[in-house]
């Protein structure tokens, strides 16, 4: 199966549809009468839908089991077609379009079988996606142009002892969203650098300034303790997911102290230095952390 372990959970929604045909009046008399032979098509087939949602992951190779908040499967009658509508709720790491689907065949199916020996005109006319929410596709920031830029806090990486992996890993990621680094810069752990570098980057314009290094513990570590004075509205939400995230993976994602929040119009991120760390935490926040940005100018949530 693909990888979702670097994925978070969301609310996810899918409808589903199928079409049943039957080729007479009669058939339909027999349904709304409860005069088929092998009992209430509706109900058996909707019992039969719901052991389908279940067993999707059973039957179909690269389906992940996950859990089902939600079902709901409904039958509606227009002129000789049986509309089959299947909506599934999950809070997880991937969608539930597959098992909205496959409940909706199986409901077809178990219709054709109840029908068929009353009907051997009933045909399974099509079965379909009809909408699908939740996952990152949903917070994306469409047309977002934003002046990003990326800040790795490291003395040895400075020193040119060691490369950096992390501002590059940030830079990759930010490409998958369709934004530019316009600016990369390597500064050593220094008090005073730090804070000139943020508000330097502030007074140019800059939307996203995000640092990488200095969350840690040692006392060289000083991001957070120079960029938290900085911030006119903090974020608080921001780094506790990303830790939340980093937590369920390894248990020393809880010793990072990052923060996050807003330098007038800037949005300042402050990550940690471990190249792991920044993907993991990358893989948090974004895209839904640029959600702020239209926050930010007042458009309604």
């Amino acid at each position: 199966m693909v990888n979702i372990t670097h994925k978070s959970n969301t609310l996810r929604k899918a409808i589903a549809i199928a079409m049943v045909k039957v080729s007479g009046q009669a058939t339909i008399d027999a349904i709304v009468q409860r005069k088929v032979p092998k009992g209430d098509v509706f109900e058996f087939s909707r019992v039969a839908g719901l052991f389908a949602v279940k067993k999707t992951s059973d039957v179909i190779p690269d389906c992940h089991p996950l859990p089902v908040e939600y079902t709901a499967i409904s039958h509606e009658i227009e002129g000789l077609h049986i509309i089959i509508r299947v909506e599934v709720h999950t809070v997880y790491k991937t969608g539930v379009e597959v098992e909205a689907m496959h409940a909706a065949a199986i409901t077809a199916l178990t219709l054709y079988d109840m029908l068929k020996p009353i009907d051997k005109g009933i045909e399974i006319e099509n079965i379909r996606l009809e909408q699908k929410s939740g996952g990152k596709s949903q917070y994306k920031l469409d047309g977002a142009v934003l002046k990003c830029a990326v800040v790795v806090c490291s003395d040895s990486i400075a020193a040119g002892s060691k490369q950096d992996g992390s501002g590059k890993a940030i830079i990759q990621k930010l490409e998958q969203y369709k934004l530019e680094t316009n600016h990369y810069d390597i500064i050593p752990d220094d008090v005073d650098q730090i804070q000139q570098k943020a508000i330097s980057l502030k007074e140019e314009g800059f939307d996203l300034l995000i640092f990488t290094g200095g969350t840690g513990l040692s006392s060289r570590d000083v991001t957070p303790d120079v960029i938290k004075p900085l911030l006119d509205k903090e974020i608080p939400g921001i780094m506790e997911t990303a830790r939340v995230y980093g937590q369920e993976r390894m248990p020393y994602a809880m010793l990072s102290r990052g923060v996050a929040g807003f330098m007038e119009q800037m949005l300042v991120i402050t990550l940690p230095g471990s190249v792991k760390g920044v993907k993991e935490s990358m893989d948090a926040l974004f895209p839904a952390v640029l959600h702020v940005f239209k926050v930010k100018e007042g458009t309604s949530h």
